[in-house]
C-alpha cells in the first residue's frame, strides 16, 4: 500500500492507536515500550502488511523534529540540584566516551572484515563511521524507560544517565558528520580540524542553549496571553526557534534545545502545569511517530543478511565497548562503586537516535550505507530487547534500587510558580498524636496553613477541632 494524501491521516492514526493499545500489553510484561512501537512498525511495513515508505529524508526529518521536543521536554523535567552533584562524570561520558565507543567498535568492525563468515567489507573510516552512528546512549530510550518502570536508584545513579544520554547526541552527531564527509570526498582525516569544530558545535551550542532558555523563561512570564491554553503552543514554538537557529549558527542544536530545557524548568514559570502537561503529551506522541517511521522506514528481510555480523557487533558493544569506556571515563571517580558502573555499562541503550544517525550516510551515498542501515537497526532491537528489558532486574540484583520519589501530592494540587508558596505533606504517626489529637493541638510551623486532610478516601476541610487520626494525611501551604 502507498501512502497518499487520502489515507495517511487514517493510517497515521489507526497506527498510532494500535502502539498505544499494544504497549500497554507490553508494559505489564515489562517490555520498552519503544520496543513494540517499532515492531508495530515492521508489522505493518514493507516486509509486513505491505505498507510502503522508503524515504529515508522525511524519516531524518521527523526524527529531528521529535528528538528536538523529547531533548527539552527531558532538560524540563531534570533538576539541577539532581544533576550539579554528578556534572562532571555524565560530562565525561556524553564526550570522552563517547569517542571511546566509536574507536573500540570500529577498529572490532574493522578487524570483522578480515573473517569472511560475517560477510562484509568495510574501510577503516567506514567501520568508525558505522561506530559513530551507535557511540551515543539514547536519550529517547533512557527517558522513557527510567520513566514508565518508575525505579529509584542509588548513587545519583539516574541523574547520571539522564544527563549522559540529554547531552551525549552532539558529540555522536558531530563524529558522524566528520567520517561521514571524510568517506564520501576521500579526503584525509584531519583530528585538529574535528576538534575546532567540536569546540564551536559545544559552545554555540551550550551558549545559546543557555541564553534562550533564559529569555524564554522571561517572555512566558511577562507576556500576558489571552487564553493559557496558548503558553505551551508559544513554548513549543521556541523550542523549534532554537533548534534551527542555533543550526544555521553552526551550533549543535540537540545540545541548545536540552540545555534551554534545563534553565526553563528550573526557573519560576507561570502556567508551569499546562506547559509540562502538553509536553509530556506531545513528547509521547512524537516517540511513538518516530519509532514507527523508522520500523515501517527498515526491511527487516534484508536485517537477516547481516544477523551475524550485526550480532557479534552488538555483544562486543554491551559486553566491551560500553563498558571499558565507563570504567575509563570513571577512573576519577572513586565514589562510584564497581556495581554503580556496572550498571552505567549495561543501561548504554540504542534507540532512536542511532537509527536517525545512520540515515545520514544513505542520504549522502556512502558506499555500504544500506548494510549499515541495517546493523543498527538490528542493534537497535537487541539492546532495546535484552538491555531494555532488564534494567530494573538488574538493579535489583545489584542492590542499586530503591523507592521512587513521588513527584507532586496525594492531592493533585499545585501551585503556580509566581505565587512563591510551598505545598507539604504531613503524615500523622501515633508520635505525632502523643500530645492531642486535635489539629490545634498539632505542632506546626509559623506561617504554615494546613489545607485538607486526607483519611482514607475521603477529604475533609479542617478547623482547629478536627480529631487526627494515625495515617491521615495533611496538606500545608507555607511562605
Amino acid at each position: 500500500m502507498i501512502f497518499t494524501t487520502e489515507n495517511i491521516f487514517l493510517l497515521g492514526s489507526i497506527l498510532i492507536f494500535l502502539s498505544i493499545v499494544i504497549s500497554k500489553t507490553g508494559y505489564r510484561f515489562g517490555v520498552p515500550t519503544l520496543l513494540l512501537f517499532l515492531f508495530t512498525g515492521m508489522f505493518f511495513g514493507s516486509d509486513g502488511l505491505g505498507l510502503q515508505f522508503d524515504s529515508p529524508k522525511d524519516a531524518q526529518f521527523i526524527g529531528m523534529v521529535s528528538l528536538s521536543i523529547i531533548l527539552f521536554s527531558g532538560g524540563m523535567d531534570t533538576k539541577f540540584k539532581d544533576i550539579h552533584p554528578i556534572i562532571a562524570p555524565g560530562v565525561l561520558l556524553s564526550t570522552i566516551g563517547v569517542v571511546l565507543t566509536t574507536g573500540l567498535t570500529g577498529l572490532f568492525i574493522y578487524s570483522l572484515s578480515c573473517f569472511s563468515v560475517f560477510g562484509i567489507q568495510l574501510s577503516l573510516i567506514v567501520s568508525l563511521l558505522l561506530a559513530a552512528t551507535m557511540s551515543s546512549t539514547d536519550s529517547a530510550s533512557v527517558f522513557n524507560l527510567l520513566r514508565t518502570q518508575k525505579i529509584g536508584l542509588k548513587h545519583r545513579l539516574r541523574p547520571i544517565l539522564e544527563l549522559e544520554s540529554g547531552s551525549n547526541d552532539p558529540m555522536a552527531y558531530m563524529l558522524t558528520i566528520a567520517l561521514m564527509e571524510v568517506a564520501v570526498s576521500g579526503a584525509s582525516f584531519s583530528f585538529p580540524g574535528l576538534l575546532g569544530d567540536l569546540a564551536l558545535q559545544f559552545s554555540l551550542g551550550a551558549g545559546f542553549g543557555y541564553g534562550c532558555g533564559k529569555l524564554c523563561t522571561w517572555i512566558i512570564n511577562r507576556i500576558n496571553l489571552p487564553n493559557a491554553s496558548l503558553y505551551p503552543v508559544l513554548l513549543l514554538s521556541m523550542v523549534f526557534i532554537i533548534f534551527t537557529v542555533t543550526d544555521m549558527l553552526r551550533g549543535n542544536g540537540y545540545l541548545a534545545v536540552y540545555i534551554a530545557g534545563l534553565v526553563v524548568g528550573n526557573n519560576r514559570l507561570s502556567f508551569r502545569k499546562e506547559m509540562t502537561t502538553f509536553m509530556d503529551g506531545l513528547t509521547w506522541l512524537v516517540q511513538i511517530v518516530m519509532f514507527l517511521t523508522l520500523g515501517l522506514l527498515v526491511n527487516p528481510k534484508e536485517m537477516l543478511d547481516v544477523s551475524v555480523v550485526a550480532l557479534a557487533i552488538g555483544v562486543f558493544m554491551i559486553l566491551v565497548a560500553r563498558p571499558a569506556s565507563v570504567y575509563l571515563c570513571l577512573l576519577p571517580f572513586r565514589q562510584l562503586s564497581f556495581r554503580a558502573q556496572a550498571f552505567l555499562s549495561w543501561v548504554g541503550l540504542r534507540g532512536a537516535v542511532p537509527i536517525i544517525f545512520a540515515t545520514y550516510p544513505m542520504i549522502a551515498g556512502v558506499e555500504g550505507s544500506g548494510i549499515m542501515f541495517n546493523i543498527v537497526f538490528f542493534i537497535t532491537l537487541l539492546s532495546l530487547s535484552i538491555q531494555g528489558t532488564t534494567i530494573s532486574t538488574l538493579a535489583r540484583w545489584l542492590k542499586l534500587d530503591m523507592p521512587e520519589e513521588k513527584d507532586g501530592n496525594e492531592f493533585g494540587i499545585e501551585l503556580p510558580d509566581e505565587l512563591g508558596s510551598k505545598l507539604k505533606e504531613w503524615v500523622m504517626t501515633e508520635e505525632m498524636l502523643e500530645k492531642g489529637n486535635r489539629l490545634s493541638q498539632m505542632d506546626i510551623p509559623e506561617r504554615t496553613l494546613v489545607m485538607l486532610i486526607k483519611r482514607g478516601n475521603s477529604y475533609i476541610v479542617p478547623n482547629g477541632q478536627v480529631e487526627l487520626q494515625k495515617g491521615d494525611v495533611l496538606l500545608s501551604i507555607s511562605n
